[in-house]
């Protein structure tokens, strides 16, 4: 089964080093998955995987990279140790959930959030893809992505560590966690970013 092990960002490498992240050579790695920095300020524009069946074609418009090898995780001040979930948007729900299901990426659980939209949910190796969309269609557009949520150590270590570039922890929606954003606009960052206490 394909295992999410890259994310391609159009964001600022030195921003996220101020965020507490560790990167080298405009790679940042978090968990089994490399972040590898471009130029812009687009947040994440691409992903890659390992046991990719159909190699690089993109999924329901989003740029996708067969990758072969999964890197170590790095340690990171802000205290950083998984990628719990990517979040991707869609105006077409069936089509980008039937896209990543002919990947080998099945769909686990859909969870109605009122107004007419819905979450569907994926496990792609350690990562969870949660994909965020209409019930009915809205559009032809292609999918895309939102932001990303990691895993941390110590939730309360973590805010000490970034001060007021972070919100304080709240409870999250899954049960027994906390969940704490941190000020991406603040920091110049694209990627909207939130930090979550391991479940």
């Amino acid at each position: 089964m394909p295992h999410l092990a890259q994310l391609t960002i159009a964001d600022d490498a030195d921003a996220w080093r101020d965020a507490g992240f560790t990167v080298v050579d405009g790679r940042c790695t978090i968990g089994t998955v490399t972040v590898t920095f471009v130029d812009g300020s687009d947040g994440i524009v691409g992903w890659g995987f390992a046991a990719l069946d159909d190699g690089a074609a993109p999924i329901d418009g989003i740029p996708t990279s067969a990758v072969e090898q999964v890197a170590p995780p790095s340690d990171h001040a802000n205290g950083t140790t998984t990628l719990d979930h990517v979040v991707v948007t869609t105006p077409d729900s069936a089509r980008t959930v039937a896209a990543l299901e002919a990947v080998g990426l099945p769909a686990k659980r859909t969870r109605d959030i009122g107004r007419g939209m819905q979450q569907v949910f994926f496990r792609a190796g350690e990562v969870i893809l949660e994909l965020v969309g209409p019930v009915e269609p809205k559009g032809e557009g292609p999918a895309g992505f939102y932001g990303l949520a990691v895993n941390v150590a110590d939730l309360d270590a973590t805010k000490a560590h970034l001060g007021d570039r972070c919100t304080d922890p709240k409870d999250a929606v899954q049960p027994g966690r906390r969940i704490a954003t941190l000020k991406t606009r603040d920091l110049g960052i694209a990627t909207a970013i939130a930090f979550m206490s391991e479940g």
